[in-house]
Formats: structure tokens, C-alpha cells, sequence
């Protein structure tokens, strides 16, 4: 560690209700130097509301790895710095990761102080498999590039975890069902806000609710795994008749099956013609 240098806490704040900070948090906000935030019209909000009054620094968007240097700069001459994102914890998803790598480069001292987590929330009222999980954050935004990542995931047996924004959140679920097939889901939108919201049920049911309510705020999508039981060809035949029925062209239904179940999709292929 660099002992003439200051330390650099790593601070959770609110994904949304105000009150959600710990008392921890308020003390570090209170007693640091400065503070670092993505956004410092966004961060004076909760700052102004708890009567912190503190210098800001602003590393949004392309001036992160600019701001970084400059943040770095005053830690290495002993100042204490709180990094805060605009809502939760900062590098999750969110930028910090280039200030924080280059302060372990440094050997500045680094203190975690965590608190409210999107992430954790959602997982704790999605009612689907939690003791594993795989958190992927935000999908690319082309539909080609987000197409080979679920396509990549759909093996995956521990639950999936993804954020979305509100403008593809409909496209992003429904490319879910059309890699993924029928599986259980749960979207939880708004979390800790006035229009929290949760959908559960598998994802064509997701999909149905999600396309009768009002589309806004972030989400999260909880996707269970790659079911690991064996299905017989008899109950993967029942699958495709279902996927037809629900509008999909025969092969696509069958290469979404025997993709989700290891099975053979020529043979599938050839079963479903002698229905």
C-alpha cells in the first residue's frame, strides 16, 4: 500500500428510495474530501438531501478514463475520495472499474462500503433458482450481437441475470423466448420506486404482461437455466407443437427444443413430420 496516499471508498447509494443508504455510507459521504460521481446533477440530489455539502467531481461517460488521472492525482497526494455511481454500486454495470483498477495499481488503499444492489434485490423476489446464478448486466445493443450472446448462454444451467433499458426491453425478451424457448422468468422493473413492478411466469406469459403495461425505468431479467432433466421425444414433440402453435414455423420450433434439451434437431425434425 501507498501510505502517503489517501483512500478511495467505494460507496453504494440508492437505486431509487432515498432512505435506502446506510448510516455507514452517510458518515464516509460526510468525512471524505471529495466525491467522485457519474453524474454530479444526478448525485446533488441525494447529496443536498442529506445535507452534504462536499467538492464533485464528475466522470460520466467519456471522461472517465480522463477524470480517473485527475481523481487519481488527488488520492496520491493524500486526499480521501468516495466513488459513487448514480445508483447502486459503482463498477457494477455502472463506470468506476477504470479508477478503481488504477488505484490497486497504485497501492491505494481501497474500502468497500456497500449497500443497495438492483442485482440482489431482484434475485430476492424472483422466486426462481438462486443458490447459483450467472449475472451477464447489459446484453450489446444490436439485435445480431445479442442474438450469439443468448445463444452462447442457453446451455448455461444456473439462473441468468441481465439489465435492460426501457427502449428494448420488449425485443430483448422476446429474443429470450425465441433462443431460449419456454422457461421461467421473472422481470422486475422500477425496484424500490413508486411503480415497482415484478412479472413472473415463464416467458411468453413475460412477454403477454410485459406488452399490457407501461413500458419505463430500468429492468432487471431473471432467466432460470437450461433445465437438466432429460426430456422424453415424446414430451420435446409436445414442445414444438406448442412453439407452432404460438406462431413459429416448424424448424425454428425444433431448433429451439433440441438446442434447449441437447437433442438431436434432424431426428426431432423428422419425428414432428409424422404428427
Amino acid at each position: 500500500m501507498n501510505p502517503m496516499a489517501g483512500t478511495l471508498y467505494i460507496v453504494s447509494t440508492p437505486i431509487g428510495n432515498l432512505e435506502d443508504i446506510t448510516l455507514r455510507a452517510l458518515r464516509v459521504l460526510k468525512e471524505v474530501d471529495e466525491i467522485a460521481a457519474e453524474d454530479t446533477r444526478h448525485s446533488s440530489r441525494l447529496l443536498n438531501h442529506y445535507g452534504i455539502a462536499k467538492p464533485l467531481i464528475s466522470y460520466w461517460g467519456e471522461k472517465e478514463k480522463v477524470k480517473s488521472e485527475e481523481v487519481l492525482a488527488k488520492l496520491l497526494s493524500g486526499l480521501s475520495i468516495a466513488l459513487i455511481s448514480d445508483a447502486g454500486t459503482p463498477g457494477i454495470s455502472d463506470p468506476g472499474g477504470v479508477l478503481i483498477g488504477r488505484a490497486i495499481e497504485e497501492g491505494i488503499d481501497i474500502v468497500p462500503v456497500p449497500g443497495p444492489s438492483a442485482l440482489v434485490a431482484a434475485i430476492s423476489i424472483s422466486g426462481l433458482p438462486i443458490r447459483e446464478f450467472s449475472f451477464i448486466g447489459f446484453l450489446p445493443p444490436r439485435r445480431s450481437q445479442r442474438l450469439k450472446a443468448l445463444t452462447d448462454l442457453s446451455t448455461e444451467k444456473r439462473t441468468l441475470i441481465f439489465y435492460e433499458a426501457p427502449h428494448r426491453i420488449l425485443d430483448t425478451v422476446e429474443e429470450m423466448y425465441e433462443v431460449f424457448g419456454e422457461r421461467k422468468a421473472a422481470l422486475v422493473k422500477e425496484i424500490t420506486k413508486i411503480h415497482e413492478e415484478a412479472l413472473r411466469g415463464k416467458l411468453s406469459d413475460v412477454i403477454r404482461m410485459l406488452a399490457e403495461t407501461t413500458i419505463a425505468g430500468e429492468y432487471v431479467i431473471l432467466v432460470e437455466g437450461r433445465r437438466s432433466e432429460t426430456l422424453s421425444f415424446d414430451e420435446a414433440l409436445e414442445e414444438v407443437r406448442t412453439l407452432m402453435k404460438k406462431g413459429k414455423g416448424r424448424k425454428e420450433a425444433v431448433k429451439v427444443v433440441a438446442e434447449q434439451y441437447g437433442m438431436s434437431k434432424n431426428e426431432l425434425y423428422e419425428r414432428s413430420l409424422g404428427e
